[in-house]
């Protein structure tokens, strides 16, 4: 049976016709389970039916025609219960309709389960049996098994369906929903944009051992022909975007100037592959790595790479760029949507993108926001061909991908889009300002940043230094760990960015769900295993390299504050205490030495002068640790008598809280850090870190969205740590609210009970307060 049921799920999602699908599928289960007729019904939310699309068993002239009401028959209530209805005489059943048209007298068993999408019902799928019995226990597995698996396969293709109605008759497509890339909103023709070479395509061929030396000059040529272009790419962007969005360039062009990917490589050509195959062999093996990371962020790292190859294998094949004319306005849609598409085609007419894969997690999306392009990730289904140069909306904020739009929609579209115009330039007139509410209450604005080695601050956007510093990237782009020296070089570029800014850096935060490809981590459930400070404390020898590290970088900038990731408990708190109080007296003491050596080679009279001098420079920077675990909440008093400041990690925070990954589409809109239990969390934590004088930011999404700032500043946060690309507007709207009304609104959110309640209610009160401009701008 389990075969069968693959064989029926396979031909259905490989068919492009939604009819034939359907009517080839009935048949399949009518003949898999041996009964007289099987039937699919699928649902018309805008007429509240359930029309009947198929049968193998009820008259053919009913299919199309026949409607049977949501709340009506034996098929209404199957999608009423949502759950299987196994009768054995259809016919006595008190919810049973007479329906003459689709002949279905003699049949009298009945047995009909629901297929759900995401919550949806989406159709009902039904067999019959002329006689009078209750199907078994396997009949009724193997149809509920069916449903199941054919729910996603039916959502893809009612897309495509939809699609092709909307052709058929002119008009606008309004239900393909993906994920906020970007905010913004875009109305222009589509235009599709395929990979200029397509390393997944390539077959794999050997070469010659003679021919050895020359595959290995050509894979040189190529990998210096990709740097300089990413090199020049890099450069135009810099002119235009000033902040760490640009690090996905550094990240190409690490991986370029890295010797271990070229020896790789040539590794693969000694082995006997052509240039390319090696190419190929190696690429896939890193993207296969990072796409089995469960942390979003980086598996999003498998696209940069993927792109990576691509580009490297254009110019290993010496190929081309083809002239293409360009639209003068357009929306650039593609597969996969990469930083260096963005990048290519910024400044030729993009006005919006949209990607069938991908998340907000992306470079993409990322370098969407600094470039205030907007973006629809993730939006599945969509034939690209078939939508090609047609007009399209993007809206940005919703995620909604409207195709072909009738003249009604776009006017109010362009009206929203003249709006968000004149909204802009009222926040970039105050940008320059400080963050204060108009009854004078204060609130810092940090950045997150380290996807980049280099960060620079931009002096417009008057932030308050750094609230978050990744420092794993830089161990995630290489096949080692970095050596002290080198982490210190890093480090200092960073403090040297934000002088007289304090500069907060998490100590390394791998673990199962962030693994090096060095340092492997295999675990059956990692967001609840090996990682954070669990790592760093078993394996001291990292961490005490990272602390001296950041320690000696510090020396002469006095701006860094050290931030614990992954705390769950207090005894974690005490070892990480005394191995960064052990760094520091051994760094104290060797530049003690260092000094005293620069002093007698100067031949100094006095070297103890200079000598306490030098040393008393050592500052010893604060430490604070991140709360992202729900279980340090209960051990508030505790940890406060250890460390200088708390930082929520509301997104962990909010995944733990509620038990839900994010990251799984099954679950994902179930992770709300508007849920009545989070905000009650953060604002416990809020009312103990005053209780014990403890200086406490956040530096995950909710701070970068109006109404979550709203709220926060209300709780009593001192700092809001987010993407550069948020800070104006959250600075605009605190500016423009009165502390105590904020408090008055959280007290009442307080009291709500679910998250949708609270939705509403800060909708409400952001249109109440004048910022309604920034409802579509997050909540």
């Amino acid at each position: 049976m389990l075969t069968t049921l693959r064989h029926i799920v396979l031909e259905f999602s490989q068919d492009a016709q939604l009819q034939s699908a359907l009517e080839r599928m009935v048949s399949q289960v009518k003949k898999a389970l041996k009964t007289d007729c099987c039937s699919v019904y699928l649902a018309n939310y805008p007429q509240q039916h359930f029309l009947l699309m198929a049968s193998d068993g009820l008259a053919q002239n009913s299919l199309g025609q026949t409607t049977i009401g949501f709340s009506e028959g034996l098929v209404g209530l199957v999608g009423q219960r949502e759950e299987p209805l196994n009768i054995a005489n259809a016919h006595s059943h008190q919810h049973f309709i007479n329906a003459p048209e689709v002949q279905e007298d003699d049949f009298n068993a009945f047995l009909g389960t629901p297929i759900i999408h995401r919550r949806k019902v989406l159709g009902i799928l039904s067999i019959q049996q002329k006689q009078a019995r209750y199907f078994t226990e396997d009949e009724e597995a193997f149809l509920v098994t069916l449903a199941a698996q054919l729910a996603n396969a039916l959502a893809d293709a009612e897309v495509k369906n939809l699609l092709n109605q909307a052709q058929e008759k002119n008009c606008a497509v309004k239900q393909l929903v993906g994920i906020s890339g970007a905010p913004g909103i875009a109305l222009s023709q589509i235009m599709v944009c395929q990979p200029k070479a397509d390393i997944s395509a390539l077959a794999l061929r050997k070469s010659t051992q003679h021919d050895q030396q020359k595959q290995i000059q050509r894979f040189e040529q190529a990998l210096a022909k990709t740097s300089a272009d990413f090199e020049q790419l890099s450069q135009k962007l810099s002119q235009i975007v000033d902040d760490d969005s640009l690090a996905i360039f550094d990240v190409y062009k690490q991986l370029l100037t890295q010797a271990e990917l070229s020896q790789e490589v040539f590794a693969k050509i000694v082995q006997g592959w052509q240039a390319e195959s090696a190419l190929k062999l190696v690429i896939e093996h890193y993207v296969i790595q990072f796409e089995a990371i469960d942390d979003s962020y980086l598996q999003e790292r498998a696209s940069d790479i993927r792109d990576l190859g691509n580009r490297l294998l254009f110019n290993l094949q010496q190929q081309h760029d083809q002239p293409v004319t360009l639209p003068k306005a357009f929306i650039l849609l593609a597969q996969d949507v990469t930083a260096a598409m963005l990048a290519e085609y910024q400044h030729k007419g993009l006005k919006g993108i949209i990607s069938l894969s991908g998340s907000a997690n992306s470079h993409a999306a990322i370098l969407a926001h600094a470039l205030e392009v907007p973006a629809i990730m993730g939006v599945s289904g969509i034939p690209m061909a078939q939508i090609d140069q047609q007009q399209a909306i993007v809206d940005g904020y919703s995620g909604e991908l409207f195709i072909n739009p009738d003249d009604a929609l776009k006017r109010e579209y362009q009206h929203l889009i003249t709006q968000e115009h004149a909204l802009t330039e009222k926040i970039l007139a105050e940008i320059h300002l400080a963050t204060i509410t108009s009854d004078g209450r204060a609130i810092e604005l940090q950045l997150n940043a380290g996807l980049s080695a280099d960060v620079d601050c931009p002096e417009q956007l008057s932030v308050y230094g750094i609230g978050l510093y990744r420092t794993e990237i830089p161990f995630m782009n290489r096949h080692c760990f970095p050596s002290e020296l080198e982490q210190t070089q890093l480090y200092e570029k960073i403090l040297a960015n934000f002088p007289n800014k304090s500069v907060t850096m998490r100590t390394l935060d791998v673990g199962g769900d962030k693994s090096l490809p060095y340092f492997p981590i295999n675990e059956d459930n990692p967001f609840l295993g090996w990682r954070g400070i669990r790592i760093t404390l078993d394996h001291p020898e990292i961490f005490l390299v990272q602390v001296r590290a950041m320690l000696r970088a510090n020396q002469h900038h006095k701006n860094l504050e050290i931030m614990l990731p992954m705390i769950s408990n207090v005894s974690e708190v005490d070892e990480a205490i005394r191995l960064i109080n052990q760094a520091y007296y051994e760094v104290k003491s060797e530049v003690k030495s260092e000094v005293k050596s620069k002093t007698r080679y100067k031949g100094k009279s006095n070297p103890e002068n200079h000598v306490d001098h030098d040393v008393n420079s050592l500052a010893r920077p604060k430490i604070g640790i991140m709360l992202e675990v729900p279980a340090v909440i209960f051990q508030l008093e505790e940890l406060a008598q250890r460390v200088d400041f708390f930082s929520v990690g509301s997104n962990d925070l909010t995944q733990y809280l509620l038990a839900v990954d994010r990251n799984n589409a099954q679950v994902a809109s179930l992770h709300d850090a508007y849920h009545p239990s989070v905000l009650r969390a953060l604002n416990t934590i809020a009312e103990q870190s005053a209780k014990y004088l403890v200086p406490l930011s956040l530096c995950g999404e909710l701070a970068g969205e109006p109404a979550g700032a709203l709220l926060l500043l209300a709780m009593g946060f001192d700092k809001l740590s987010m993407n550069g690309h948020n800070i104006a507007r959250i600075k605009w709207v605190i500016r423009h609210v009165d502390f105590q009304r904020a408090k008055i609104i959280l007290a009442h959110a307080l009291k709500l009970t679910t998250a949708k309640q609270v939705h509403s209610y800060l909708t409400e009160q952001l249109e109440l307060l004048g910022l309604s401009g920034f409802i579509r701008a997050g909540m």
